[in-house]
């Protein structure tokens, strides 16, 4: 098959070609909609036009604009994520939520990537947020035999999702696949070292610049070491993550290192990303300045900070929440090799994405 990147997706031949996967789509969705039904969940749709758009560092948005009837303009964004406006209906009285939620993100495209794609983001009030590995489970499952798969594949590897998936610590896969130890370099109140780390790590034979912060260098490890190692054979569940790579998380009550953080893995693709919410405006504040200190030290921008959301934060009761990438899932369950092939109708070629 051509790829629909170098092609006219619209094409007869091209689109006949793209038609199957895109069948197993619906189906996929179709599915799901009445799983989360038969769960007592309600579908809503979060507005994609926000007054921020997300305040983690590595995230970009697109921008925009309002213009009223005099003339003046106001800055908005497309959202990255529904979760802003999601926990607003959580503040507002729902319980038990999902959205099928339109998303952009710019400086993204790959086999993985498109600037527009669809994220399936869901919430549980009142319920643990190990509740959503078992949401995870089901729904791969269900995403296979909706496609009529026994496997998800991709580039050659291939996962059961019919198995239970393996449950995998962050410490442990540092340790497994990169002779890490992650907590020396973090201490007990969620501070780290970054020496410590950058010293593991060129010993781990990882390379890392002058400039790379601890954050920069467990990003590398985690990418060029971990990420393409999970979910063979069976998903994996990849737990507890140090605190400060989880700006929206809960600590673990446990050990306020970890955050109740987990993300879903299948052939080595990243599907899902979980939490247990934050729901307190001032650290919650705390954690958005610092991440935005961060993306314009390395990018020279920031965003702004949704006030209504941190006032919507206490009145929020404790959930978990989860965003899976709905795109890459049925990639996987139907055995496209692109994330264009799943898509209705990708975005044409652009310079710089």
């Amino acid at each position: 098959m051509q790829s629909p990147v170098s092609s006219s997706w619209w094409r007869a031949d091209l689109h006949a070609e793209r038609r199957g996967f895109l069948l197993a789509r619906n189906a996929i969705k179709r599915a799901f909609r009445d799983w989360f039904e038969a769960q007592g969940f309600l579908e809503v749709e979060c507005a994609a036009l926000q007054v921020s758009p997300g305040n983690e560092t590595h995230l970009h948005a697109f921008a925009t604009e309002a213009v009223g009837m005099g003339g003046e303009r106001t800055p908005l964004y497309l959202h990255t994520s529904p979760e802003f406006a999601a926990k607003k209906l959580l503040a507002a009285g729902e319980t038990q939520i999902f959205d099928f939620a339109r998303v952009w993100r710019n400086r993204e495209r790959g086999p993985l990537h498109h600037p527009e794609f669809t994220l399936l983001e869901w919430y549980r009030a009142g319920a643990p947020y190990e509740t959503l590995m078992a949401d995870c489970a089901n729904l791969m499952a269900l995403a296979a035999e909706s496609a009529g798969a026994r496997l998800l594949t991709f580039r050659g590897h291939d996962a059961d999702p019919f198995l239970e998936p393996d449950r995998v610590t962050l410490a442990q896969a540092f340790d497994q696949f990169a002779g890490i130890d992650l907590w020396a370099s973090v201490s007990a109140e969620g501070s780290t070292d970054r020496e410590g780390l950058a010293a593991a790590a060129k010993s781990a034979g990882v390379r890392v610049s002058d400039d790379d912060n601890w954050a920069d260098i467990y990003s590398k490890v985690l990418v060029e070491r971990i990420e393409p190692k999970l979910g063979m054979g069976r998903p994996t569940i990849l737990c507890e993550y140090p605190i400060s790579e989880a700006a929206l998380a809960r600590p673990k009550a446990a050990d306020p290192r970890v955050a109740e953080r987990f993300e879903l893995y299948a052939c080595g693709v990243e599907l899902a990303n979980a939490f247990g919410e934050l729901t307190e405006p001032v650290e919650q504040r705390r954690r958005f300045e610092a991440e935005m200190d961060e993306k314009d030290r390395v990018y020279g921008e920031r965003y702004p900070i949704d006030e209504d959301f941190l006032a919507a934060l206490p009145h929020m009761p404790d959930a978990c929440g989860s965003a899976l990438g709905f795109d890459r899932l049925v990639m996987l369950a139907t055995g496209a090799e692109r994330i264009e092939q799943v898509l209705w109708t990708p975005l044409a070629p652009t310079p710089g994405l």
